[in-house]
């Protein structure tokens, strides 16, 4: 074996999966004492980091902006298991998760990965420069997407409370995937430059330039390790979810708090990544992770939810209440003054976490 494909077998992201998948078979379908959860937990959060990681050598294979993709349909399938399995174990506490997790996304993506990425940037180079063609037609799709699937359930009249009906859940769940789909599209084909990252000079950055790429037989390992952690993170999750809903109902924190959880335990290594991006003068790759990420939560997540309904018991609720909305209206009208200009310094990135801190402050006490 080469000495290279043996160093990264070495690494803690490679045998993590398989000791989780081995924790998977040896706990299915048991009662878990609580030392067994606490390990559980710790090894589903070790999962998803090296599925993250194992995503990020796949993306980097491949190159932006496809990379950026890579990650948030890695991630994005993380958070639906994630979802799912609570759903089914929660019973009616469960019937705002989807939304509860799909906004905490939003908000964390938009305001935390975005802020903290363009501070970082800022303090290095004084100015974060970024192309504003690409990052705010990404804007405008997770505006769209966001309004469509969680604000509109609340003013419909089919349903009773911030429901849709099967026909209009169908229609949000369609909607969001083809514009998904077509964004992805723009992305990676018709308009790809206007996604690739550029320097405080304005020069297009074609090629990483730090990094030697990995080599076929790495990536290929990669994506097996990937799967395999993504399979180890489904069945985790599914152990370990009564236990995160009394830890919460215990603490006396009010339900959503779950899909605040669920959303920073996915998105952290992703932020890792696009603060290291940002730190390396990529800061439209940072942008791309994080309004990737918050599009394809929304986009992919709401029609695998609406598929899923069709065996889940109980309603979906999906509109957000008054607070929830202000605080996406902000992040949007913040987001654009942000986008337009194409250069963004400290103030930018603090107001965005300072947006994030009034988010998680108010999901805990709403």
């Amino acid at each position: 074996m080469p000495a290279k494909i043996t160093a990264h077998l070495a690494r803690w992201t490679s045998w993590v999966p398989v000791l989780a998948v081995l924790a998977l078979l040896a706990s299915w379908g048991r009662d878990l004492p609580p030392a067994l959860v606490v390990i559980s937990a710790v090894l589903l959060a070790a999962a998803v980091l090296a599925a993250v990681h194992h995503a990020e050598v796949v993306a980097h294979k491949v190159g932006e902006p496809f990379g950026s993709l890579v990650l948030a349909v890695a991630v994005t399938i993380i958070e639906v298991a994630l979802i799912v399995t609570l759903m089914i174990s929660g019973g009616e506490k469960a019937q705002s998760l989807a939304r509860d997790t799909v906004f905490a996304a939003v908000m964390i993506t938009c305001n935390g990965i975005l802020g903290i990425s363009l501070l970082v940037g800022a303090i290095r180079r004084r100015i974060s420069v970024f192309n504003p063609e690409g990052t705010g037609a990404a804007l405008a799709a997770v505006a769209t997407i966001a309004t469509l699937s969680l604000v509109l359930p609340s003013f419909t009249t089919s349903r009773p409370g911030p429901q849709f009906s099967p026909a209009q859940l169908g229609f949000a769940a369609v909607a969001s995937l083809a514009l998904y789909l077509l964004f992805v599209l723009v992305q990676t084909r018709r308009h790809r430059d206007y996604f690739l990252p550029i320097t405080t000079a304005g020069q297009v950055i074609e090629e990483e330039v730090h990094l030697e790429p990995p080599t076929r037989k790495a990536a290929m390992t990669s994506l097996g390790l990937l799967l395999l952690a993504l399979v180890a993170v489904v069945g985790l999750a599914k152990g370990v979810s009564p236990s995160i809903e009394s830890a919460v109902a215990g603490a006396g924190l009010p339900q959503a708090v779950v899909g605040v959880v669920i959303a920073l335990l996915v998105l952290l290594p992703e932020t890792i990544a696009a603060v290291r991006a940002a730190a390396r003068d990529r800061m439209q790759t940072s942008l791309n992770l994080a309004l990737g990420s918050a599009m394809a939560s929304i986009g992919l997540t709401i029609p695998a939810i609406a598929v899923a309904m069709i065996w889940l018991p109980g309603p979906l609720v999906l509109g957000l209440g008054g607070t929830q909305m202000v605080l996406l209206a902000l992040t949007v009208v913040v987001g654009t003054l942000t986008v337009v200009p194409g250069r963004a310094n400290v103030l930018q990135g603090g107001i965005h976490l300072g947006l994030l801190a009034a988010f998680l402050f108010l999901a805990a006490s709403p």
